[in-house]
């Protein structure tokens, strides 16, 4: 992608009033304005809200929306020149119940209260093979505290991924931790009794793996 078009894009981001985009100052040295009030203040609402981590281009955030128009989706990533297009996307197609968020995720716990989140969906992240990278991969023990730390005790976890490394390195944390797995699938569009929403959204780098044969997994667990 050009620079000039991603420039235009940050630009339309800005005018979007789906799109949120705090400076990090806004998070770290103070209460975030939006902090346990997304029901409230965005959506309007009292519906269960459901996070997208590392949203990319915002089709599941979307795609989930569609499906779900008495939940609240909110995709976040640090790249807002991608989840420009599911924000647009949204505000054409009259979309009321899908937000996007640009900021880390590890500040995570200072966009969201305490026990805010029902939901939070991983979906094809980097999964930063390389031992050194082992603290940035999305379900390391870190980042699962803070996942639990903004999500109701009963909230559920997703995770998809095309990476059997992934998925591996996540099921066997999960279990070495005692966190509770309900559901895991090592081959989706293979095995039978895959869940819809796993099956029924597909992302565009997802369709590209999918061309290759390459095998796309899932895993549904609760952080105990």
């Amino acid at each position: 992608m050009g620079s000039k078009n991603k420039q235009k894009r940050f630009r339309e981001n800005e005018t979007f009033h789906n799109v949120y985009q705090p400076k990090r100052e806004e998070l770290v040295d103070a209460t975030y304005r939006l902090k346990g009030n997304w029901r409230s203040e965005v959506f309007k609402n009292d519906n269960p809200l459901v996070l997208e981590l590392g949203c990319g281009k915002g089709e599941y955030t979307v795609g989930l929306a569609k499906r779900y128009p008495n939940k609240n989706f909110i995709g976040i990533d640090i790249k807002g020149a991608r989840f420009w297009r599911g924000a647009k996307t949204a505000i054409e197609e009259d979309i009321p119940n899908a937000a996007f968020i640009r900021t880390q995720i590890e500040l995570i716990d200072h966009v969201f209260e305490e026990n805010e989140v029902d939901e939070i969906w991983i979906t094809f992240p980097d999964p930063q093979i390389k031992y050194q990278r082992t603290k940035h991969r999305m379900t390391h023990l870190q980042f699962l505290e803070r996942y639990k730390k903004v999500l109701k005790p009963s909230g559920l976890m997703h995770l998809k991924t095309d990476s059997e490394f992934m998925h591996g390195y996540t099921l066997g944390l999960l279990h070495g931790l005692g966190h509770e797995v309900l559901y895991a699938n090592h081959n989706v569009y293979k095995l039978e009794g895959s869940p819809d929403d796993v099956t029924g959204i597909q992302t565009f780098y997802e369709n590209q793996y999918l061309e290759k044969d390459k095998a796309i997994t899932y895993i549904r667990f609760k952080i105990n």
